[in-house]
């Protein structure tokens, strides 16, 4: 599908105002796409907070951070340091998205993001009712990529070839 400006104003808009994430389904294995896309967005001066129930009963953490079992755990225990969730970005089935509308509705977040392949009609328009921007179907790595010149990071479309990674990004 072709990009309209509109369309491409408001996802560069939105990646620039919402710096704090809130990453549902955030997996600690360096190996699934939840992690690369935080590991790359943290990499770019975004702040990750984990959102993994499995991993917040633990005490763990995963990129440094440490790991809650929901975004509204999450958004309390921010607001004591003074920190606000702007995106919720859901790496979750399009089933599970009403509750997390609700709970980023909740918290005042700017931004609810859907990751690809998912997609919740009536709970975007909810979460836009609420004032909400509403991203679905979309990779928030891919598109900062491609808006904002990341298609380098880690050698990708960079016709070189090699082991070693960039110690400082070209941008």
């Amino acid at each position: 599908m072709l990009q309209t400006p509109d369309t491409v104003s408001t996802l560069r808009h939105i990646l620039t105002q919402c710096r704090t994430l809130a990453v549902v389904g955030l997996s600690p294995q360096w190996h699934r796409p939840s992690h690369f896309a935080a590991k790359y967005m943290q990499a770019h001066g975004y702040r990750i907070i984990p959102v993994n129930p499995v991993v917040a009963r633990e005490g763990g953490d995963i990129l440094g951070e440490r790991a809650y079992s929901s975004v509204t755990q999450a958004a309390a225990a921010l607001k004591a340091q003074g920190v606000q969730i702007d995106m919720v970005d859901c790496f979750r089935k399009s089933e599970d998205i009403p509750p997390l509308a609700d709970e980023a509705i909740a918290i005042g977040a700017q931004c609810l993001w859907l990751q690809l392949g998912v997609f919740n009609e009536a709970a975007g328009a909810r979460a836009e009712a609420a004032g909400l921007q509403v991203i679905q179907n979309r990779c928030v790595k891919i598109e900062h990529a491609r808006l904002f010149g990341g298609l380098g990071w880690m050698g990708v479309n960079t016709r070189v070839i090699s082991g070693k990674r960039l110690q400082q990004l070209p941008y």
